[in-house]
């Protein structure tokens, strides 16, 4: 069996060398794959020097464009299975293992791990889609709300791990990657589960997840996310009017969720606690283009 991991990185050398580490443990896998999204930091330099990677350099387009360059490069490369992640999640011994127990059922498409961060289950894993209810969440029947203890069917899960049965990307294709970021894993989920496809967490396949800025001041983490809210504003608006079945969630479910982060703009930028009042109309601008379906990098 063909088992290539695609590892997508952006400037982050070390977490990216624990990554690799953790993939090589994994005496099932075939091949490592890793999109460099023109990282600045050396990565480039040091992907170079190791003999046993497949390595693919590019601009930087993203969480999207680089899972949209590495899956087609798997697919077109013979990969039977495609397992996807961030450099920023390192793979449990006996990981790869536990996810190839559940794949036997042809009707699973793709399996997600258990992922842990700080020793403590962290999951934004979901088993049903709102696509009616704009008052509601999309994301329905959390996991982290639940104990689970066995293989649970989902509908929903992060490119942090997915093992992505060839025969999905056959059908519906890649990943969409003028999302750049947020949004492409929940966007190749849905339809993935569209075209009859099941998703199985798997809690026995096991894998750490690194957490950023846990050392700034809100403020700083704010100034340091700030550029990813138009994005996640822009791609939620997309996804809820793309796939909504009624007019309320098409429209007014994105609106509603603008509305907070124009909220935060507006009382933090006096404050100076990392928004401008100019922040107020990129974020009405990327509502609009989210239902406008206009998408692209800002």
């Amino acid at each position: 069996m063909n088992i290539t991991a695609v590892v997508v990185t952006f400037n982050r050398k070390e977490l990216l060398k624990k990554n690799i580490e953790a993939l090589r443990r994994q005496k099932e896998l075939t091949t490592i794959l890793v999109v460099n999204n023109g990282s600045t930091d050396g990565t480039a330099e040091w992907l170079d020097s190791q003999s046993d990677l497949l390595v693919i350099h590019q601009s930087n387009v993203g969480g999207s464009g680089g899972f949209y360059t590495g899956i087609d490069a798997a697919y077109k490369g013979g990969a039977d299975w495609i397992w996807c992640m961030d450099d920023d999640v390192f793979p449990r011994e006996g990981c790869l293992t536990a996810l190839l127990k559940e794949a036997s059922d042809e009707k699973v498409g793709m399996l997600a791990p258990r992922r842990f961060l700080d020793g403590k289950i962290f999951t934004n894993d979901f088993q049903r889609y709102n696509l009616t209810n704009p008052f509601s969440s999309m994301y329905e029947g959390k996991l982290r709300k639940m104990q689970v203890d066995g293989p649970t069917e989902i509908v929903g899960t992060a490119f942090e791990g997915p093992f992505i049965r060839r025969a999905v990307v056959e059908q519906i294709g890649l990943p969409n990657k003028e999302l750049f970021i947020f949004c492409d894993d929940t966007d190749y989920c849905l339809r993935t589960v569209l075209a009859g496809w099941k998703i199985m967490y798997v809690p026995a396949a096991e894998m750490d997840k690194q957490l950023f800025f846990s050392d700034d001041t809100w403020a700083e983490r704010e100034r340091k996310k700030k550029w990813k809210r138009f994005y996640h504003v822009r791609n939620s608006a997309y996804l809820n009017h793309h796939y909504g079945k009624t007019w309320g969630v098409r429209y007014l479910r994105g609106f509603i969720g603008v509305v907070g982060y124009i909220f935060t703009a507006a009382i933090s930028a006096p404050l100076g606690k990392g928004w401008e009042f100019g922040d107020v109309a990129r974020l009405w601008r990327a509502y609009r283009d989210g239902i406008n379906e206009r998408l692209g990098k800002y």
